[in-house]
Parts: C-alpha cells; structure tokens; sequence
C-alpha cells in the first residue's frame, strides 16, 4: 500500500530503531526516549506484542524493572487503527510481530509520526532476527546496544540460548537466556 508522503510543510515523521542482543538496555533505552516525548507534552502511543507476558502483560518494562504503559496488540496492523492522533509511536520487541511491521512503521512516518522501534537484531544462534532487518533498512535513526559477555567481559551481540529449544522464538529471561560475544557463543 502506497501512502503519499507529507510535502506540504507539515511535520515530518522518521524511524528510530534500537537493536542489540537482549541485556543490553533496549527496552531500557525506549522508556527513556519515550519519557522524554511526554515531558515535551508529546502524545504518545506505546505498543507490544500481545505474546510478550514475561513482566508484565500490559506494561513494557525493562530487566531493571523501569516500566511504562503500552497497549498489548496481536499484530502490526492494529498499530496503524490505535494511533492515528499520536505525535509519536513507540514499539517494543518487534522481533515479535509479523512482517507487516515493516510496512506500518513506514505508514506512520510518511503521516508525520515519530516512530521508535526496540528489538533483537539476531537470533540465539546469531542469525538475522526476523523483520527487524528490513527495518533497519529503512531506518533513519539506528542504535545498536551491547551487553556484557557472561563468558569473557567482552561486548556481547548474541542473545545465546542455554537450553537445547530449537525454535526461533522462545520468550524466556536470565533463567533461558544469557548475552555472549561470537568468540564465547559455542563454549
């Protein structure tokens, strides 16, 4: 679906994304940002994905336990309905939705809306994490986050999985997940 953009001297929208491997402050960095935009007196919508329960089923919060209110969805496209008055639009863990986040993130910046995307960049076993390579395509804004290698101290990119699950997605915390650098992956 094409979406002219807003040439007529309105405001102008663009995407933020923040990536890295969980533990490294993404959730974190998007409370941040997003408490900035409300002490602006910014209207804000907040978004995760309804399958996402680990904290909290309503509230995005961080492995800090900073939090703020969202509204749980099941897909991307019901974005696009709940916040159609907002200056700007903050998404947690997209790595959860389906493809059509792509798509929705690049209909609310040609509407003027700041979007601000968080979410995993890769996989457990280190490979490109679903959509949120092509966001980061279209990005205008892109912070890539590290955590610390539990193994060695080094910076570390790779969420590594330490139970033998297979599947892509597998929501889990410290007890299913732990960050590691590629040299400590598959020690």
């Amino acid at each position: 679906m094409f979406i002219e953009p807003n040439i007529t001297g309105g405001r102008r929208g663009w995407i933020e994304v923040i990536c890295g491997s969980m533990f490294s402050g993404k959730t974190e960095e998007l409370i941040r940002r997003l408490k900035r935009v409300k002490i602006a007196n910014l209207k804000a919508e907040i978004f995760k994905p309804a399958i996402d329960k680990r904290y909290d089923e309503i509230k995005i919060v961080s492995h800090d336990t900073n939090f703020i209110q969202s509204t749980p969805v099941a897909s991307a496209k019901d974005i696009l309905s709940l916040a159609q008055d907002a200056d700007v639009v903050g998404i947690d863990e997209a790595q959860f939705f389906d493809e059509e986040i792509v798509s929705v993130c690049e209909q609310l910046a040609l509407k003027g809306i700041r979007v601000i995307v968080a979410g995993l960049d890769m996989d457990y076993s280190g490979k490109p994490f679903a959509q949120i390579p092509n966001l980061l395509a279209i990005a205008d804004y892109i912070t890539k986050l590290h955590a610390i290698c539990v193994k060695c101290g080094n910076i570390a990119n790779i969420s590594y999985r330490k139970n033998s699950e297979s599947g892509q997605i597998l929501i889990g915390e410290k007890e299913v997940y732990e960050p590691r650098c590629r040299n400590c992956i598959n020690q």
